[in-house]
C-alpha cells in the first residue's frame, strides 16, 4: 500500500521534522514490512509562466512549431533559474494561447526520467527551457499538449514555484500489507497504525455525523439481492448502498492535489469522476464503482451468473461467466462482476451527467475465487478478498458525493438504496490469564484493555474473562490468540523473550530417522552429491524406471500440476536425477556422481485414489471424512538412488581418467547397506531401461530391495545424456526395516587375520552371491570379510561352468588362529556350497 504522506498528515499528527524513514520505522515496530519510498523524480526551477506571445513556423519536415515568449518572473525581477525574466522557448504543442498560464521547466530543472532541461538551439532559436505537458511533470499520460493551469482551475502568479503548487513536493511511503489486515489498505488504515506505533492523535475519516451519511429517501432506487442457494453457506452481498448523485460535468479538471496522491499510490488519473472513486477507495479502503444513471435499465440484482451468461468488462474483453459467479444486473443483464470489474456498457463518460454510486459489501471467498478465475485481479477484488469494514458502506457512498458535488459541480440528491447493514462482529471470551501465559510477558490487565481499545475493540469485565467485541474493519480478529497477537504487536514484539524451548527427556530422532540420515552422510562422505529434485514426471517414465520389466503400472495423475508435460506423482528417483545429470551436462559438467533420497508413490493396482470428495474450505472434516482422505492417499515410501557418469577418477599426471562403470554403482549400494546396517547381495536380472548381462537385482537376505545397472544408451540418449550411465535405487524404508535395531560399528579385534583363498568351479547359471552366501555360512562365525574377486570362464573348464574365486579373511576376537584352524573354516564353507550347488574346487 503505498501512502502519500500529505494525505496521512490529514488523519494522524506527524512531527514536522519527520521523514518518511522515519515514518516506515515506526510503522515496522507494529509488524508492517516496509517496502520503498516513492518520490516525484523531478527538482526545479520548475515555475508558473505566462505566455505572452508566439510566432507559428512551419518546418520542412513537415511539422510546425511555436517560438513562444513567455514571462517566467515578475516584471523587473530575474528569473528562478538567474536569467531574464522573459525566456524565448521552442515549443511544438499547439493546444495553448496567449495568456495561458503553463508550467515552464527553467535551465537546471530535471524531469522524470531523469531528462536534464538546457537552453539548446533548435529550429533555429535558443531555446531556453520548456513548457511542460502532464506526462513530462508525472502527472498522467496525456503528453499530446502541454499542461494549461486554467484547465486545472489554477490562477497563481508568474514566478510561483509549480513543484509545490502541483504537489510533486510530496512522497509516498509503501509498505506490504499482509492477506489477514486488508483494513490496512488504506490512508485510514495505515494512518490508524502509525497512530498506535507512536500515540499520535488520530481522526477516523470513517467517522461522520449521521445527518451527512443516511439517505434521505432509501427506496428511490431498486436494489435486489437475490442469493437464496449462496455458495458454500455464504450470501454473496449482505450490504449494498447506492446513492444518486446528478447534473455532474465530467470535463471539470481533477484538481492537481489529487492527481499527485493518486500518481503518487500508483493510480493513474482517468478524469474526475472516475479519480473521486478512486481517491475514497484509497482514502477509506471501500471499493466504489460509479454507474451512469441514464445507461441503467431498471433497478439493480446482485445475483450468481446463469451457465453461458457472458459480459463484456470495462478493458472491453468479453468473459464467459461461471455460476458461481456474483453479478451487477439490471433489466438488460449483466452489467459487472460483482467487486472486481464493472461492465462496459454502464461506464462513466465524458457524456455522463447523472451517476449512481455503488458501496457494497461481497463475500471475500466469492470474489477471491472469481479474481482468479477470470485471471483479472483489480484494486477493488484486492480489498474485498481480504475484508472490507461492513460499517463504512454509507459512509463511503456520502464521501463521493461529497467530492463530486465540490469537483464535478453535482447534486446530491441524497436518494438511492440500501439492502443489509452492517452485521456486528461476534464477543470473543479472553481469560485474563491467557495472553501473559501465551506470549510469555506478563503484562498488566490496564495493558492488555489498554492495548485492545487502542485497536478500536471493545472490552467488557466479566471478573475471570474479558468480553471483546472486535471492531468492524478487523475480521482477522476471531478467537483469543488473535487477540493475543494484537497486544503483543501494540506493546512491541521486542519485549517478546528469546527464549530456546526445553526438549523433554527421551525425544529426538527415530531410529529410521537416524539411519536415513546416517546413509545421505556416508554417500555425501563417499563424494556423492544430494539433488533433491520435483516428484514429478511422465507416465512413460514411470512405466520405465518405476517397474521391473517396464509393464503399466497405476501412477497418481495431479489434478492441477504445475507443468501439464509432467502430471504424474514418481514410481522413481530415476527420472529426476536422470534431468539433473543433463542439466548439468549442458552447461558442461560431464563427471557427475549424483544422489537423492526422497518420496516415491506407489499405489496398489485396483485402488482407485481419485473418487474422493474433498471437504469445502473453511468447513472442518469430521473424523470419517479424514478417515477418507487418509484411505485415499497411495503408499508412499523413501528411496535412495544413485548415479554416475563421465570419470570417476580425473586425469592426472602420470594416470588417465578413470570412468565410472558398474563397479562404482555397486560400490554406493554396499555404502548404503553399511551406513544402514544390512548385508546386501547383488544378483543379475533384467529391467526395461538397463543393459542385459549389466543389470542386478539388490537383495537383503531374500528380501528384494532394489536393483542397480547401467543404463542402456537408447535410453540415456532419450534423456540426452551423453556417455555411460550408471545407476541403482533401493527401498530405504525397506531396507532400514530390515536393519531393526542392529548396531552399525562392530568392534575391532586386536588380533592379527588369517588370510585364504578359493577357487570354486560352479555351474555357469549359478549367481556368484549365492556361491558367496553358502561358502559364508559354511565358514562360521570366524569369517570377518569373503570377497568376489575372479569370475573365470573359458579354457581349463567344462562347457557351461565357471570358476569363482573367493578371498576370505578369518579372525577370532580372542586369539591369532593358526593355519589350520583358517583352513578348517574354509573347507566347512566349500563342504556348504558344494552340498548345495556341487561346486568342486577347482584344480
Amino acid at each position: 500500500m503505498r501512502v502519500p504522506l500529505s494525505w496521512l498528515r490529514e488523519y494522524v499528527e506527524i512531527d514536522d521534522e519527520a521523514t518518511p524513514e522515519d515514518i516506515l520505522a515506526a510503522l515496522v515496530r507494529v509488524g508492517f514490512e516496509e517496502e520503498d519510498i516513492h518520490r516525484f523524480e523531478l527538482s526545479g526551477p520548475i515555475v508558473v509562466g505566462e505566455v505572452l506571445e508566439f510566432v507559428a513556423e512551419p518546418q520542412s519536415n513537415g511539422k510546425t512549431i511555436r517560438w513562444c515568449q513567455v514571462r517566467v518572473a515578475p516584471d523587473g525581477e530575474t528569473a528562478a533559474d538567474g536569467g531574464d525574466a522573459v525566456h524565448g522557448i521552442v515549443c511544438g504543442a499547439g493546444n495553448f494561447f496567449p495568456g495561458d498560464k503553463v508550467v515552464v521547466t527553467l535551465p537546471g530543472a530535471v524531469l522524470p526520467g531523469p531528462f536534464p532541461i538546457a537552453a539548446r538551439k533548435t529550429y533555429g532559436h535558443v531555446s531556453d527551457g520548456m513548457i511542460a505537458s502532464a506526462k513530462e511533470l508525472g502527472l498522467g499520460e496525456e503528453h499530446s499538449g502541454i499542461l494549461r493551469l486554467v484547465e486545472l482551475g489554477i490562477d497563481a502568479p508568474v514566478g510561483t514555484d509549480a513543484i509545490g503548487l502541483l504537489g510533486l513536493d510530496d512522497a509516498a511511503i509503501d509498505v506490504n500489507v499482509t492477506p489477514d489486515r486488508g483494513y490496512a489498505l488504506s490512508v485510514r488504515g495505515i494512518a490508524r497504525e502509525y497512530s498506535h506505533a507512536t500515540g499520535a492523535a488520530f481522526r477516523d475519516p470513517g467517522v461522520r455525523p449521521e445527518a451527512e451519511v443516511a439517505l434521505r429517501d432509501d427506496t428511490a432506487f431498486a436494489v435486489t439481492v437475490d442469493d437464496e442457494a449462496p455458495i458454500r453457506g455464504r450470501i454473496g452481498s449482505p450490504s449494498f448502498v447506492v446513492r444518486i448523485v446528478r447534473d455532474v460535468d465530467p470535463t471539470k479538471p481533477t484538481p492537481p492535489w489529487m492527481i499527485a496522491r493518486l500518481s503518487l499510490a500508483g493510480i493513474r488519473s482517468l478524469g474526475i469522476l472516475i479519480d473521486i472513486t478512486n481517491y475514497v477507495m484509497l482514502e477509506l479502503g471501500q471499493p466504489i464503482h460509479g454507474y451512469d444513471l441514464d445507461l441503467l435499465t431498471g433497478g439493480i440484482t446482485v445475483r450468481r451468473a446463469a451457465p453461458g451468461e457472458k459480459l463484456r468488462t470495462l478493458d472491453d474483453k468479453e468473459r464467459t461467466l461461471h455460476v458461481e459467479d456474483l453479478l451487477i444486473t439490471d433489466e438488460s443483464g449483466p452489467i459487472g462482476l460483482a467487486g472486481v470489474m464493472g461492465g462496459g456498457t454502464t461506464e462513466m463518460s465524458a457524456a455522463t451527467r447523472n451517476v449512481l454510486i455503488e458501496a457494497a459489501i461481497f463475500d471475500t471467498v466469492s470474489i477471491a475465487r472469481t479474481a482468479r478465475r477470470h485471471k483479472l485481479p483489480s484494486e477493488a477484488s484486492r480489498r474485498f478478498e481480504r475484508g472490507v469494514d461492513p460499517a463504512l458502506s454509507s459512509v463511503a457512498a456520502a464521501r463521493v458525493a461529497e467530492l463530486m458535488v465540490r469537483y464535478a459541480g453535482g447534486t446530491d440528491t441524497a436518494a438511492g438504496g440500501v439492502v443489509g447493514a452492517a452485521v456486528a462482529p461476534e464477543p470473543i471470551v479472553l481469560p485474563t490469564a491467557f495472553v501473559p501465559e501465551l506470549i510469555g510477558v506478563d503484562y498488566s490487565e490496564s495493558e492488555i484493555t489498554g492495548a485492545l481499545e487502542m485497536i478500536g475493540a471493545t472490552v467488557a469485565d466479566e471478573g475471570t474473562a474479558w468480553k471483546v467485541t472486535p471492531p468492524t474493519w478487523r475480521p482477522d480478529l476471531t478467537d483469543r490468540w488473535t487477540l493475543a497477537e494484537e497486544v503483543a504487536r501494540i506493546h512491541g514484539l521486542d519485549r517478546v523473550p528469546s527464549v530456546l524451548p526445553t526438549p523433554p527427556s527421551g525425544r529426538g530422532l527415530t531410529a529410521p530417522q537416524r539411519a536415513r540420515r546416517r546413509v545421505s552422510n556416508a554417500l555425501a562422505a563417499a563424494g556423492y552429491v544430494e539433488t533433491p529434485s520435483f516428484p514429478f514426471t511422465t507416465a512413460e517414465l514411470n512405466d520405465l524406471h518405476g517397474s521391473a520389466a517396464g509393464e503399466s503400472l497405476p501412477s497418481i495423475k495431479l489434478a492441477n500440476p504445475l507443468d501439464g508435460q509432467a502430471p504424474f506423482l514418481r514410481r522413481s528417483l530415476v527420472p529426476g536425477l536422470l534431468q539433473v545429470a543433463h542439466r548439468n551436462q549442458s552447461r558442461g559438467f560431464t563427471d557427475l556422481s549424483l544422489f537423492e533420497t526422497g518420496a516415491v508413490f506407489l499405489p496398489e493396482p485396483g485402488v482407485d485414489y481419485g473418487t474422493v470428495t474433498v471437504p469445502p474450505l473453511g468447513v472442518r472434516p469430521d473424523a470419517a471424512t479424514l478417515a477418507q482422505l487418509d484411505a485415499a492417499i497411495p503408499p508412499q515410501s523413501r528411496y535412495a538412488a544413485v548415479l554416475l557418469t563421465g570419470a570417476r577418477t580425473p586425469r592426472q599426471p602420470g594416470q588417465p581418467a578413470v570412468a565410472a562403470d558398474l563397479s562404482d554403482a555397486i560400490d554406493a549400494v554396499r555404502t548404503i547397506a553399511a551406513a544402514a546396517g544390512v548385508d546386501v547381495a547383488v544378483v543379475q536380472s533384467r529391467r526395461a531401461a538397463l543393459h542385459p548381462g549389466r543389470t542386478g537385482d539388490i537383495f537383503v537376505g531374500d528380501t528384494l530391495v532394489g536393483y542397480v545397472g547401467e543404463l542402456l544408451p537408447s535410453v540415456a540418449e532419450a534423456a540426452d545424456i551423453a556417455g555411460t550411465v550408471v545407476l541403482a535405487e533401493v527401498d530405504l524404508d525397506l531396507v532400514v526395516s530390515l536393519a531393526g535395531e542392529r548396531v552399525v560399528a562392530a568392534s575391532l579385534s586386536g588380533f592379527p587375520a588369517a588370510t585364504q583363498d578359493v577357487s570354486l568351479v560352479v555351474a555357469a547359471d549359478i549367481p556368484a552371491a549365492a556361491v558367496g552366501t553358502a561358502l559364508a555360512e559354511g565358514c562360521g562365525p570366524l569369517l570377518e570379510s569373503l570377497r568376489l574377486v575372479d569370475d573365470y570362464r573359458g579354457t581349463g573348464l567344462a562347457e557351461g561352468t565357471k570358476s569363482l574365486s573367493f578371498a576370505l579373511r578369518f579372525r577370532a576376537p580372542d586369539r591369532t588362529l593358526t593355519a589350520a584352524e583358517a583352513t578348517d573354516a574354509k573347507l566347512a564353507g566349500v563342504a556348504v556350497a558344494t552340498e548345495r550347488y556341487n561346486a568342486h574346487l577347482r584344480d
